[in-house]
C-alpha cells in the first residue's frame, strides 16, 4: 500500500517509495493495482476518495480509463451497494443471452434430428453437453463480476451496502442508549 500525504500547498508525496508524486502519477499507481492511501498531512483525514474523483474528473482523454458518467452518477445517488446491483443487471443481461442461447440450441439439435444426422437417444446426450459448458460459463460469469465489484469497491475504500447496515443498526442502538441516558438524567 502507498500512503500519499498531500500538504497544504497541494503537493503529493509518498511515504513508501519517498518521492513527490503527481495526480498522474498516483492515477498510475491505481491503474497498475497498486492500493494507495491519501491522507491529508494537516489533519490526518483520509482523502483518498477525493483525490481519485479529481483525477477521474480532470482525466480528458483515455476513454477506456474513465468510469462512465452513468456510474458515477449510480454511485451518488444510491451509494456504494449499486455497484453490486450493476454488476447484477450485467449479469442478467449475459442470463439473458445464454436463455437464448439454449432456446436456439434446442431448435438447432431438433433440426439435427430431422435432418437424420443425429439419433433420438444422442439428442438429450448432446444438450446436456452443450448446457453444462453454458452453466460453467454462467457460475464463472457469476463469479468474476462479483469479484471484479469486491476489487473496485476495495479500491474506492467505499464501504459494502452489508457494511453501512451494521453501521446504521450500531448507531440506531447507540442512538437509543443516547435517548435513555437523557431521561435519566431529565429524572434526577
Amino acid at each position: 500500500m502507498h500512503k500519499i500525504k498531500k500538504y497544504a500547498n497541494r503537493k503529493l508525496y509518498d511515504a513508501t517509495d519517498r518521492r513527490y508524486v503527481t495526480l498522474e502519477g498516483v492515477a498510475e499507481l491505481v491503474v497498475n493495482g497498486e492500493t494507495v492511501r491519501i491522507v491529508d498531512n494537516t489533519t490526518g483525514e483520509d482523502i483518498t476518495a477525493q483525490v481519485l474523483s479529481q483525477i477521474l474528473a480532470r482525466r480528458k482523454g483515455g476513454k477506456d480509463r474513465e468510469v462512465p458518467t452513468g456510474i458515477l452518477a449510480e454511485l451518488l445517488r444510491k451509494g456504494p451497494g449499486s455497484v453490486f446491483e450493476l454488476g447484477r443487471r450485467y449479469a442478467s443481461i449475459w442470463q439473458s443471452g445464454l436463455t437464448a442461447a439454449e432456446e436456439e440450441l434446442d431448435r438447432l439439435i431438433d433440426r439435427l434430428e430431422r435432418e437424420k444426422k443425429i439419433r433420438s437417444h444422442e439428442k438429450g446426450l448432446l444438450k446436456k453437453d452443450v448446457l453444462g459448458y453454458g452453466e460453467s460459463l454462467r457460475k464463472w460469469m457469476r463469479d468474476k463480476i462479483d469479484q471484479r465489484t469486491r476489487e473496485i469497491l476495495g479500491r474506492m475504500h467505499l464501504p459494502t451496502r452489508d457494511e453501512l447496515e451494521v453501521l446504521s443498526r450500531k448507531m440506531e442502538s447507540l442512538a437509543q442508549k443516547i435517548e435513555a441516558l437523557e431521561k435519566r438524567l431529565e429524572a434526577s
